[in-house]
């Protein structure tokens, strides 16, 4: 990514089949464990909430939400380590809850590394307490490490 595009201000947009070896960049940029191109394809086709931030033709984040039965579920929320810092973690939450609370969801759930201490604070500085853990949930270069379980009431 350019210096020039750096500035440019991203907008959020509903994420399509043709945005995915693009997300993978940010995926591949951000996790040990990537999710790969067919969980992202499958997200799209069965209709969960995927949303990218586009800056010109660049992703500088995306996230994924499901919904369904009163719960919605953060799957998976990524912002390229050149936009990080800058907020945008925070407004793609807002969004993806914006998006549970019209869909009809009333408790909001997600599952991070404890490890992961920049997402644990963002979560919590927008309301998610733990609700509990999960053992062993996440690959790890030394076997697994756990998961917080995140709720939030909407």
């Amino acid at each position: 990514m350019s210096a020039q595009l750096q500035n440019v201000l991203p907008r959020l947009r509903p994420m399509r089949e043709e945005d995915v070896q693009a997300v993978m960049v940010v995926e591949l940029l951000n996790y040990p464990f990537p999710w790969t191109e067919g969980i992202l394809r499958d997200c799209i086709r069965v209709g969960y909430s995927c949303w990218v931030y586009e800056a010109d033709d660049c992703i500088a984040g995306y996230g994924v939400l499901s919904v369904g039965a009163g719960e919605a579920h953060i799957l998976n929320i990524s912002i390229h380590p050149e936009y990080q810092g800058r907020g945008l973690g925070r407004e793609l939450m807002v969004h993806l809850l914006g998006r549970a609370r019209d869909h009809g969801a009333d408790t909001a759930f997600l599952e991070v590394r404890p490890s992961n201490r920049v997402a644990v604070q963002l979560y919590e500085s927008i309301g998610f307490n733990q609700a509990g853990l999960r053992r062993d949930y996440y690959p790890a270069a030394r076997g697994r490490e756990d998961a917080l379980i995140m709720a939030l009431a909407l």
